[in-house]
């Protein structure tokens, strides 16, 4: 399999529409194996271009390393996660996204691939991630990841919350409406709204409980 050359990153951002999911699996070790059309519509990467790439092929340098090493951490314990993430596609733009996993296992009850729905984060999300990334990209340039998980830890302690609740209170979302939000099937006629944010969608189906499953 052919590497990609990772695009160098331009400051502009890919605006996702909330309505739609970017949709993937890969194998344990984050082989890409399946990408939904919204997953290559963004990206800018075809199909043949994907698949048996490593996962982190769409992965920005402005990400710490120490958010992925608790991902990871997370998926081996075959445990979802609610990551903020910002992504690089193949021209050098950008893009945020809250993701969320299901595990598949073997008759072993081994782990032996991945789900992954990653859905656009309000604008607020964006920007108060923003900053904090750009602060523990710093402190993991001196100190590694050694410092950065302190600093985070310290960060959760200060809150008195959990990763999970940080995320949660951020979002300003219980965990089963994240959780709704993040497998909503919705599109244009429900909500009779067109060019929604985020923030909106969220309101609205909160409020009139248009979610509807997979």
């Amino acid at each position: 399999m052919k590497k990609i050359n990772i695009p160098i990153p331009i400051d502009q951002e890919i605006i996702l529409d909330p309505y739609k999911t970017i949709m993937s699996k890969t194998d344990k070790k984050g082989i890409i194996e399946y990408a939904n059309d919204y997953f290559m519509e963004i990206s800018g990467y075809k199909e043949w271009e994907l698949m048996g790439q490593p996962h982190n092929v769409i992965r920005h340098p402005d990400m710490p390393k120490i958010i992925f090493k608790l991902l990871w951490q997370r998926l081996d314990k075959g445990q979802n996660i609610h990551a903020i993430v910002k992504n690089l596609a193949k021209d050098g733009r950008y893009y945020w996204v809250v993701t969320d996993f299901q595990t598949g296992y073997d008759d072993e009850g081994n782990i032996i691939k991945y789900y992954s729905r990653r859905k656009a984060v309000p604008n607020n999300v964006r920007d108060y991630f923003s900053e904090l990334y750009k602060k523990i990209i710093e402190i993991e340039r001196v100190g590694g990841m050694e410092a950065s998980g302190a600093y985070l830890s310290g960060l959760l302690a200060e809150n008195n919350s959990s990763y999970d609740k940080f995320i949660l209170d951020i979002f300003n979302l219980s965990e089963k409406e994240l959780d709704k939000y993040m497998k909503a099937q919705i599109n244009d006629a429900d909500l009779g709204i067109e060019n929604i944010t985020p923030e909106v969608l969220i309101k609205k189906s909160k409020k009139k409980k248009l979610f509807k499953f997979f």
